[in-house]
């Protein structure tokens, strides 16, 4: 929506354009992918190719519908929720670890079912962290910046959120959380050999625990040289490098890819973009590089206005939706080319997941919220 301001003839626009594109090539080319990667394992599995695609157009429309109803709801509300979403999340991550409760799935108890439906908990935990985090930025600024009990408040329920996402085990949620949660601490001025020092440690715990479990040990050797065991641990790395290598330039055409064939395991999820790759090859990859780049980029532009404005709580929460999108965005498609290790991280916006896809489309939402109220008072509106 615009319209013209009489007095300079300034457009007087109320959304970010560059936001709205991205994220619509991206949900259309996702859906496009879900349903090329998806079509001959969901024939075997349901007797129809079209059960993925279908469930993930389901969760699109509740994912819209979703966003549509954060979007009419002012950001100063968020401010007041913070902690309630913090302890819900708290909750939820409580009850999946009941054995009647969580739904267990490939050895992880991620899952709360509603029916058809189920929540993938972590993702909910993103929003409510990113949420609550902003807010205590806001509230403890000059603790944060002056005193080490500012900054050490905000690890003590990290740490719980984290014990409760290894418990499951969700090692790669729990990182998300971590790095965004740190990246927020940085960019609202904490110091920075504080800063420093708990970047370290966070990454030595983490290598500790990658280390501590035999999965994730041998996923780890995977990484390093997959070839080794290719047809064991290796298996599915050396199959999504095939992948890459198949694509090419211009890859091998829309819905011709070979590995998703039963060869590539769990290829609309985890590592729908190397079957992305290998049928639109390099190019093909680079755009949707190029198109979460933009989205990234506007959400700290939003973030950067707001907090030029003076508006700190819609600047944390902007770092925050583009940090954490960032994060999952670059460990997907590394661990898809092998860069880092293999782990059970949804490419956002495009890969089959209903949770992720639903809580991704909040965050946007909220962010396109935040863009419009800076807009309206830069603009000199005030809202009631």
């Amino acid at each position: 929506m615009s319209q013209t301001n009489s007095q300079d003839e300034i457009p007087l626009v109320l959304h970010d354009r560059y936001l709205l594109f991205s994220t619509f090539i991206l949900l259309a080319f996702g859906l496009l992918m879900v349903a090329s990667t998806s079509i001959v394992i969901s024939e075997r599995q349901y007797g129809q190719p079209f059960h993925y695609f279908f469930h993930q157009l389901c969760y699109l429309l509740i994912g819209i519908g979703a966003g549509a109803v954060i979007f009419q709801i002012k950001i100063n509300y968020w401010k007041q929720i913070g902690l309630a979403l913090l302890l819900a999340s708290i909750g939820l991550l409580i009850l999946v670890l009941l054995p009647v409760i969580g739904k267990q799935v490939n050895g992880s108890a991620r899952w709360l079912s509603f029916g058809p439906f189920g929540l993938q908990v972590s993702e909910f935990v993103k929003l409510a962290m990113i949420v609550y985090l902003a807010g205590y930025l806001l509230r403890q600024k000059k603790q944060i910046q002056t005193q080490i009990q500012g900054f050490l408040k905000p690890l003590l329920v990290l740490t719980l959120i984290t014990f409760l996402l290894l418990r499951e085990p969700d090692f790669g949620a729990a990182a998300v959380i971590l790095l965004t949660s740190l990246g927020m601490l940085f960019l609202a001025g904490v110091r920075l050999w504080q800063f420093t020092i708990l970047f370290i440690g966070v990454i030595f715990v983490l290598g500790i625990l990658a280390i501590s479990s035999p999965y994730r040990l041998a996923r780890l050797t995977a990484f390093l040289n997959p070839w080794i065991n290719q047809f064991d641990s290796g298996y599915q790395l050396t199959q999504s490098l095939i992948a890459f290598g198949r694509g090419g330039w211009f890859g091998v055409g829309l819905g011709e890819s070979v590995q998703k064939l039963f060869y590539l395991p769990e290829a609309h999820t985890d590592f729908l973009f190397a079957v992305l790759t290998e049928e639109l090859g390099l190019i093909g990859g680079l755009f949707m590089i190029l198109m979460f780049s933009v989205l990234v980029w506007r959400a700290l532009c939003i973030g950067q206005h707001c907090f030029n404005a003076g508006q700190l709580f819609p600047a944390y929460l902007a770092y925050g939706i583009g940090l954490n999108i960032a994060l999952q965005v670059m460990i997907n498609i590394g661990v898809n080319m092998g860069v880092l290790p293999t782990k059970g991280l949804t490419l956002p916006l495009m890969s089959y997941g209903g949770s992720s896809l639903v809580i991704t489309c909040m965050m946007l939402a909220l962010l396109l919220r935040i863009d419009h109220e800076y807009r309206l008072s830069e603009f000199g509106f005030r809202l009631v």
